[in-house]
């Protein structure tokens, strides 16, 4: 599978497998181990988390599997997020769903995340949302200390504006590799916000949460996912694509920012539909068709 170099020491698959849904799965800890063998075979390596997953419970299931066979960490990507402390029965402590970016909270974060991975050392973590209350001097102090230390290799942020990005990034040593943004072709909020413009004016891959647009695309009546839903229909048997899952993939990763898509399934079946949308070419035309059904009016 292709493969997308954030830095010098990181590089992703092309296609990410999102956790947030393992602990809804049901997976003992055998079928855990299966299904990321399963992935690393397509070759996803790469596995997104965050610390919230499954009221704080995801990145543990996913540490005890991957125990069963140690050797598979080193081939493979780990990305976690922190800085959203949810109302929860396993935080007592957190008395209103708030942000915190401080220095203290993101070094405690990721020494839980390694305790949870049973592994030394994260990939990329992500601060998982804009905090109001952020100090961009605290989060470069947490970020060099544990670059240092060897437990993070390299940084990046979630859900973050230009603006916002920028100005964190003016305070780091290392800059930030990726932004994860909601991206898909019946959410075209940062094609139009200049979040792909500042990707790109970078030179970073975005990752797109919610890359199908959340499953509306396949239930919804509202106009929108229908004209949308016609023309995915109409270019998948112009590409010969297994369906109109997989043309959204593919328009998502024709895109010249180099997207880095996040699939979010349990379902094989619908991993290797995704792993194959790299295999389609859409057109320019075809590209613009699929815009234009979302937005509802042609370019201008």
């Amino acid at each position: 599978m292709e493969r997308i170099q954030l830095a010098q020491d990181v590089s992703l698959s092309r296609i990410v497998h999102g956790m947030w849904r393992l602990s809804d799965w049901g997976y003992s800890k055998e079928e855990t181990l299966n299904f990321i063998e399963s992935c690393l075979y397509m070759g996803i390596t790469s596995f997104d988390h965050a610390d919230i997953y499954g009221n704080y419970t995801v990145e543990e299931q996913f540490g005890q599997a991957l125990a069963l066979k140690p050797s598979l960490r080193d081939q493979m990507e780990l990305v976690t997020k922190c800085g959203i402390k949810l109302i929860s029965s396993n935080r007592s402590e957190h008395r209103i769903k708030h942000y915190d970016t401080s220095r203290d909270h993101i070094i405690q974060s990721v020494h839980q995340s390694l305790r949870n991975f049973q592994t030394d050392y994260i990939d990329v973590l992500l601060i998982h949302r804009p905090d109001p209350m952020m100090d961009p001097s605290e989060v470069a102090e947490a970020f060099a200390s544990l670059k240092r230390d060897g437990k993070v290799k390299r940084f990046g942020v979630s859900n973050f504006l230009p603006a916002q990005y920028n100005m964190l990034n003016s305070y780091l040593d290392d800059p930030l590799v990726t932004n994860q943004i909601e991206i898909s072709a019946t959410h075209l909020e940062h094609f139009e916000n200049g979040a792909m413009e500042q990707c790109q004016s970078d030179r970073i891959s975005p990752m797109a949460w919610s890359p199908l647009g959340g499953g509306s695309i396949f239930t919804s009546t509202e106009e929108k996912f229908q004209r949308v839903r016609k023309v995915l229909e109409k270019i998948k048997e112009e590409t010969g694509a297994t369906s109109i899952d997989q043309v959204l993939f593919a328009w998502l990763l024709a895109h010249p920012a180099k997207i880095i898509p996040i699939v979010g399934s349990g379902k094989l079946d619908r991993i290797k539909t995704a792993a194959g949308a790299l295999k389609l070419n859409l057109s320019r035309q075809q590209w613009f068709e699929i815009l234009e059904a979302s937005k509802g009016t042609e370019v201008a």
